[in-house]
């Protein structure tokens, strides 16, 4: 293991446990999707497009990235 592997690790991991406490609390605006629908304003034609479009764009680099 290299150190690189144990940051990235831990980082998702404090992120898996966060979510964890999140949807055990049950408190409004807490989880990761709630926080995503709110930093994209989701509720608004414009940020629907805004966060499909960036989400896309970045699926499509990503596997590009991973097996090209």
């Amino acid at each position: 293991m290299t150190a690189a592997d144990a940051v990235w690790g831990g980082l998702i991991l404090a992120g898996a446990a966060f979510e964890t406490y999140a949807l055990r609390t049950a408190r409004q605006g807490d989880t990761l999707s709630e926080s995503t629908r709110r930093w994209f304003r989701v509720h608004t034609r414009a940020g629907k497009v805004v966060f499909a479009a960036g989400w896309v764009g970045f699926s499509v680099w990503w596997v590009h990235h991973i097996i090209a």
